[in-house]
């Protein structure tokens, strides 16, 4: 990352909260392509919606469901990543965004990548984003902190983790010139044989790419939980490091909780773990109860 001068300087506020405060990031940033599998799991099957206008009103509808829950505050949900019709949609006539930091005191943070490319030499990388600076502007507007980004690991390839870290940072770079803070997600697939010797690889680029980060500035990580406890903890430990937060990767929420406590430092950014058991069928009372005991069990084990 070379230095460049940052258009406007990250909310002082979201920072300290992101660095300093227990607790977790919520991943509420399902795309089209997971859409249809997360409604799914939530009770609604594919017969509710013709449309993608009316699969993306619905999916909406579960956010904002979770959002509004007297178990989603900033005591223990410290952030929540939004896709974009997300962030472009309201709650009670509020914009999310807006909603999150002012009514909850959640951090909000954006998904910008546009899904993955091809395979090649073991890894998918993400699609090009030609749009992103229009994008990027769009969420400043709006008052999002920061960005999440992901590509696939699948083997231990060392041209191709090498090659999946440095686009993670190249578009890294052009986040933070827009005053956000971006999260580094190079998801490691939790089934693969190789899976260890490809954390080891991934935690070395990872760590090059930081020593090329200007003093002034930081990253976020976001990482499959390794399969050796503490793997990660010299990145949790780097200067250029604001937070590291985990994904869930397809473990139950208990494999996930179980994983993450064995991990010094890391806290949880969970999808599936998070929603896990919540229903559109259920009570305005079972479905926050539900929610609470998620969030109680995911906080525990990011160890607030």
């Amino acid at each position: 990352m070379s230095n460049v001068e940052l258009v406007q300087p990250m909310n002082a506020e979201m920072a300290k909260q992101m660095t300093e405060k227990d607790g977790f990031i919520a991943a509420l940033d399902q795309s089209g392509g997971s859409t249809p599998k997360a409604l799914a799991q939530y009770g609604i099957g594919e017969d509710a919606w013709t449309t993608d206008e009316e699969m993306f009103a619905l999916m909406h509808e579960m956010r904002a469901r979770i959002i509004k829950s007297p178990a989603f505050t900033g005591d223990k949900v410290i952030g929540a990543i939004l896709f974009e019709r997300t962030m472009d949609g309201e709650i009670d006539g509020v914009p999310t965004a807006e909603y999150l930091w002012s009514k909850k005191g959640v951090v909000p943070f954006l998904k910008v990548d546009k899904g993955l490319d091809e395979p090649g030499n073991g890894v998918k990388l993400m699609k090009p984003m030609p749009g992103l600076d229009g994008l990027l502007e769009r969420a400043v507007a709006k008052g999002i902190f920061g960005t999440k980004m992901r590509s696939v690991i699948d083997a231990a390839n060392p041209e191709g983790i090498a090659a999946i870290v440095a686009q993670q940072f190249e578009v890294g770079h052009q986040i933070l010139s827009h005053g956000l803070m971006p999260i580094i997600e190079p998801e490691v697939t939790i089934t693969i044989a190789d899976k260890a010797e490809a954390e080891d690889l991934l935690r070395d680029e990872i760590a090059r790419q930081l020593d090329l980060v200007p003093a002034d500035r930081q990253v976020m990580l976001k990482l499959s939980l390794p399969s050796v406890a503490n793997h990660y903890k010299p990145l949790i430990d780097h200067p250029r490091v604001m937070r590291v937060v985990a994904l869930s990767g397809g473990y139950s929420r208990e494999e996930a909780c179980a994983k993450l406590g064995q991990n010094d430092g890391m806290i949880a950014s969970f999808s599936r773990a998070l929603t896990e058991g919540l229903s559109a069928q259920q009570s305005i009372e079972d479905f926050n109860a539900m929610l609470d005991d998620a969030v109680e069990k995911i906080c525990a084990a990011s160890k607030c």
